[in-house]
């Protein structure tokens, strides 16, 4: 699809633990529109924000936003009563898609392979272990690895774990723990209806968390990924019906842990990102980059799919 000239804003910011992510992103994605000719409007989401999207009266808006409340289906039920067009996923599935328990209910009756778990009162931890150890506790509603620990047996968080110990306890009332899956960080994007590359993350020292993600020089990125041809096409298979279950559009990625003695049943999904990165380090446009795709050919076809997407006008939601 040829996009016309178009006048787009580009959403970025927020107030969610992942803002200095989403300015970056959305930055990338306003200089490459830029790039192609279309008409920009920069917009750093406040509370303000339907005001700014209503003065702007854009084509298109391209949704950089991570984390809440832009990817949890709050802006996007916004969008959709303003009758705007939008990159992404829409309300129902942003809502799904954000909580990793809502994903596992939404997947697992799928034959879609998840740790198991449930979802703990974060008192509870200073009880007793919640799983025997070595889990993982993650919050239920955050994205890049925002707030993960893992509990091991020799772990300085305490046996129960102490309230004083530095961890996501002392920030969330309610946390998903999960058995801890030992192996290989994975992931795969999806972009339309197509599963692109599988991307093995290496970080250097500790795991796969916020700072080893977007620090440049933290973690080796493998794409396409040195693993089995059956896993590739397992991490491929499963992303892709995990996207088309979930009803994303647009683009997501799936994250995975693969642990490389147990062959394809090893491989288990941990969450699927509705709205991931666009940064300089982000992988959909890394796995893109290596089929061909540049980065400006990606932020378009990401709006050309929002465009094809049947939107409702403005004037019938009133009725």
């Amino acid at each position: 699809m040829t996009l016309p000239k178009l006048h787009i804003a580009v959403l970025m910011g927020g107030w969610s633990a992942e803002r200095p992510v989403s300015l970056m992103s959305g930055e990338g994605v306003a200089k490459a529109l830029e790039s192609r000719g279309h008409r920009v409007t920069r917009i750093d989401m406040g509370r303000d924000v339907a005001v700014k999207l209503a003065q702007a009266a854009p084509d298109v808006v391209f949704n950089a936003l991570h984390g809440t409340p832009g990817e949890d289906g709050t802006v996007q039920g916004l969008m959709d009563l303003m009758g705007l067009t939008y990159t992404h996923s829409g309300l129902a599935t942003s809502v799904i898609a954000i909580d990793k328990e809502l994903t596992k209910q939404a997947l697992v009756p799928h034959g879609i392979p998840m740790p198991g778990g449930r979802v703990v009162k974060t008192d509870e931890l200073y009880r007793a272990d919640p799983l025997p150890r070595p889990y993982v506790l993650k919050p239920v509603n955050e994205g890049s690895s925002v707030g993960v620990a893992i509990v091991t047996a020799e772990g300085n968080y305490g046996n129960p774990i102490s309230a004083d110990a530095r961890g996501p306890w002392q920030e969330f009332t309610e946390l998903l723990a999960e058995p801890f899956i030992r192996g290989r960080e994975l992931t795969t994007a999806v972009l339309g209806d197509r599963a692109l590359l599988v991307t093995e993350l290496r970080p250097k020292s500790g795991f796969y968390d916020f700072d080893a993600k977007y620090t440049d020089g933290m973690t080796d990125h493998i794409c396409p990924a040195d693993i089995p041809d059956e896993v590739t096409e397992a991490c491929r298979d499963i992303a892709l019906r995990a996207h088309q279950l979930l009803g994303c559009k647009g683009t997501s990625r799936s994250d995975f842990r693969w642990d490389d003695e147990q062959g394809v049943e090893g491989l288990f999904l941990l969450e699927v990102n509705t709205q991931p990165g666009m940064t300089p380090l982000s992988l959909v446009p890394e796995q893109a980059r290596a089929l061909g795709m540049d980065y400006a050919d990606l932020v378009e076809a990401i709006v050309a799919e929002a465009l094809a997407a049947p939107a409702l006008p403005a004037k019938e939601k009133g009725d």
